[in-house]
């Protein structure tokens, strides 16, 4: 599988607790905070469901 480096680019506040909980278990919680992780379906689905939270780029 391909990886892929997650960054998010904006903050958690006022956001709803699954989208809270999603950007926690991504390894996420605070604005430029950058992580690698595999593409898998369960992290695309992931990045999907926080899409205007975080910037996505290939590896």
């Amino acid at each position: 599988m391909a990886k892929i480096k997650i960054t998010q680019v904006r903050s958690i506040i006022k956001r709803p607790k699954d989208q809270k909980a999603t950007i926690q278990a991504l390894g996420l919680g605070k604005i430029n905070k950058v992580v690698e992780k595999e593409a898998n379906a369960q992290i695309l689905g992931m990045i999907k469901k926080v899409s205007h939270l975080v910037d996505v780029q290939s590896i």
